[in-house]
């Protein structure tokens, strides 16, 4: 699991049908150091698949590979990355 920050969201022309409901988020990693910090390093972006209502600035928890598509069993979704949880407040010790 990872934790990234939301950056924009994704706009389809077509989708499977099985992903209708959702929408898709781009989003950054973050590394433990930039948690608590506005400052954050220029990483590659990637695309999450989110039911929860994420927003832009958000933080998020992201399950990827088969545990993200795992609560979606026994129905078939071809996603990568799912947004798992959306986070109030994140503590690094």
């Amino acid at each position: 699991m990872k934790i990234a920050e939301v950056i924009g969201k994704v706009t389809l022309s077509r989708k499977h049908p099985s992903l209708a409901g959702a929408r898709w988020l781009v989003a950054i990693p973050l590394k433990s150091d930039e948690l608590n910090t506005k400052k954050k390093k220029k990483t590659e972006p990637f695309i999450i698949y989110d039911e929860l209502g994420a927003t832009s600035g958000c933080q998020i928890a992201v399950s990827e590979g088969a545990e993200a598509s795992a609560p979606f069993h026994p129905d078939v979704k071809p996603i990568d990355a799912y947004v798992s949880a959306i986070l109030d407040q994140v503590e690094v010790y």
